[in-house]
C-alpha cells in the first residue's frame, strides 16, 4: 500500500469520486489508500460538497510550509498548554470539514469551530479576523448566520467590546431551533391539506409530511429537555459506607 502525501492526481481522483457520490472507503480501495486517509482529506478540505483538489493541494503545501518554518525544537514552540499548534490548526480544519459536510457553509463553520476549540469559548470580531485571516465583513455575516441559528450568542465585555461566545446550551438550543423550522413545515402541510383535500392523494402526502414532522419535532424536544436536563446536572456525591 503507497505511503506518503497525496499526489495532486491522487486529489483529482478523489474530487471524481465525490463527484460520482462514491463513499470513502470505495475512493480509498480504488486509490489503494486507508479510509481514514481520504476521510481526513475531504474534510479537512471543504467536506464533501466544497472539497476542490487543486485547492486541497495547495493548502498541504502551505501546511508542509509551515512544518518546515517551525524551529527546531518543538518544546520551544509549544505554548505553556503544551498543545502542538499545527495539530490543533490541522483539527480544526477537519472539525470545520465536519459541519459543511452537515450542510453549513465555509465561514460559519470556521468561526463556530474557532470557538467551540477556544478554552473560553469566547472570541471578538478582531480576534476572530486575526485567527482565521478573514475581513471583519466575514466575520460579521458568519456570526450573524450563527446567532440567527441560536448556535451562539453575543454579550458586551468589560471594555464594552462585542464577544461572541459558545456554551454548554449549544446544542439544545440548536435543537429547540431545528424543531421549531419543522413547525413551520408542518402549518404550511396541514394548510396544503385543506386546500387539496384530504382524501386526494397530494393532500394525503401532505398530511403524512405534518404527521411525521411533528412526531419528529415532538420527539428532538423531549430528548433535548431530557438530555440537558440529565448532562447539565452534577454526579450525585458517594453514599457513606
Amino acid at each position: 500500500m503507497p505511503g506518503g502525501r497525496l499526489t495532486q492526481q491522487e486529489r483529482q481522483q478523489i474530487a471524481l469520486g465525490l463527484t460520482d457520490d462514491l463513499a470513502y472507503a470505495e475512493i480509498a480501495r480504488r486509490l489503494d489508500r486507508p479510509t481514514s486517509t481520504i476521510t481526513r482529506e475531504v474534510l479537512r478540505n471543504g467536506g464533501p460538497t466544497g472539497y476542490r483538489a487543486d485547492l486541497a493541494h495547495r493548502a498541504t503545501e502551505r501546511r508542509a510550509h509551515r512544518r518546515q518554518d517551525r524551529p527546531r525544537d518543538p518544546a520551544a514552540a509549544r505554548p505553556a498548554d503544551g498543545r502542538d499548534p499545527e495539530a490543533l490548526r490541522e483539527f480544526e480544519e477537519v472539525f470545520t470539514g465536519v459541519f459543511m459536510a452537515s450542510g453549513m457553509s465555509r465561514m460559519p463553520a470556521r468561526v463556530l469551530a474557532a470557538l467551540l476549540l477556544t478554552d473560553s469559548g469566547s472570541l471578538t470580531a478582531a480576534e476572530l479576523s486575526q485567527r482565521l485571516q478573514v475581513s471583519p465583513a466575514s466575520v460579521s455575516k458568519a456570526v450573524t448566520f450563527l446567532v440567527d441559528q441560536t448556535m451562539i450568542r453575543r454579550e458586551r465585555d468589560e471594555r464594552r467590546r462585542e464577544r461572541y461566545l459558545v456554551d454548554d446550551d449549544i446544542w439544545y438550543q440548536a435543537t429547540v431551533a431545528s424543531a421549531k423550522a419543522n413547525a413551520a413545515v408542518v402549518a404550511a402541510s396541514r394548510q396544503g391539506v385543506a386546500v387539496l383535500g384530504a382524501d386526494t392523494p397530494a393532500g394525503a402526502r401532505l398530511l403524512n409530511v405534518a404527521r411525521f414532522l411533528d412526531y419528529i419535532s415532538e420527539s428532538l424536544v423531549r430528548a433535548a429537555e431530557q438530555a440537558r436536563e440529565v448532562l447539565g446536572s452534577k454526579p450525585a456525591p458517594p453514599a457513606d459506607s
